[in-house]
C-alpha cells in the first residue's frame, strides 16, 4: 500500500485524531470510515433524486406490485 500525506489545519487534525482513538482505530480507517459515509451519502442522495424524478403512475405501478409482494402466501 502506498502512503501519502495531506495537509489539514493542527485543528482538523487534532479532531480527526480525537475521533480515531474514541474509535480504537488508527487514522488512515477513520479517514477511510469517514470516506465511505460520504459516498453512502451520496449514493442515498441520488437515490432519492431518482426516487422523487419518477412519474406517478409508474411510483404507483411499482407500490403496487410491492403491496402484491408482499401479501403473497409464501407457504404453498
Amino acid at each position: 500500500m502506498t502512503v501519502t500525506t495531506i495537509k489539514v489545519s493542527s485543528e482538523t487534525r487534532d479532531r480527526l485524531k480525537a475521533q480515531a482513538a474514541a474509535a480504537h482505530v488508527s487514522l488512515g480507517a477513520h479517514l477511510a470510515r469517514l470516506a465511505d459515509a460520504a459516498d453512502r451519502g451520496l449514493r442515498f442522495e441520488s437515490l432519492r433524486t431518482a426516487i422523487t424524478a419518477t412519474p406517478t403512475d409508474v411510483r404507483a405501478a411499482y407500490d403496487a406490485e410491492t403491496d402484491e409482494w408482499l401479501e403473497a402466501d409464501l407457504t404453498r
